[in-house]
């Protein structure tokens, strides 16, 4: 990289960093995806040890 291409490509993240500063509400859509993703394998965790629990009842039971 150039001391030209240098310049910018710090130029321009330095101006990006301060308009996320100046709006802190930015970064609530990626916060609240991260939550939903992990309430989502929470609940997958949870259907699967339902699945596996019904599975070994319904084995169990004799005809």
């Amino acid at each position: 990289m150039s001391g030209t291409q240098l310049d910018t490509w710090w130029t321009t993240l330095r101006a990006r960093w301060e308009r996320l500063r100046r709006s802190p509400e930015a970064g609530y859509s990626t916060e609240t995806v991260l939550v939903t993703a992990m309430l989502v394998a929470a609940a997958l965790v949870v259907v699967a040890i339902l699945v596996v629990k019904v599975t070994e009842k319904a084995n169990s039971i004799s005809l």
